[in-house]
Formats: C-alpha cells, sequence, structure tokens
C-alpha cells in the first residue's frame, strides 16, 4: 500500500471515530509513529489507533489542538 493510500485510510478511521464523539485523550509517540486513544462520549470505552504515516500524525495532531481550544 502507498504512503498516501496509508494516510487516507487513517484519516477514515480518525473521522469515524470523530464522527461517533470520541475524543483524543492520550497519545503515545513510539519508532512504529503513534498509538492514539480514543475515548467514547459515554467515558466507558476507548479505541487505540495506530498512526504511522507522518501525515496521518499532522492531522490528528491538528484535531486534537482544535479540541482543546477553549469554546465561545
Amino acid at each position: 500500500m502507498s504512503d498516501y493510500q496509508q494516510f487516507l485510510d487513517e484519516r477514515d478511521k480518525i473521522d469515524f471515530l470523530i464522527q461517533k464523539g470520541c475524543q483524543i485523550n492520550s497519545v503515545r509517540e513510539h519508532l512504529n509513529g503513534a498509538s492514539v486513544d480514543f475515548l467514547h462520549p459515554n467515558g466507558n470505552v476507548t479505541e487505540t489507533l495506530l498512526i504511522g504515516t507522518a501525515n496521518g500524525r499532522k492531522y490528528f495532531s491538528s484535531l486534537l489542538i482544535s479540541q482543546n481550544q477553549p469554546k465561545d
């Protein structure tokens, strides 16, 4: 799979969880990329995605920044 196709797959998975109302709870960087934990709205379930591409890490980082911005 090309790097771009892998990024599209990662982006789709991230978008799916965000649309379900999940929020990024924690991020662990490692040699294979980053493990991103998403917390479900009910607070009881977390899902972890492995994000391996640089563009995927940039994408979830931008979502994390916007998630942590104060709402006016």
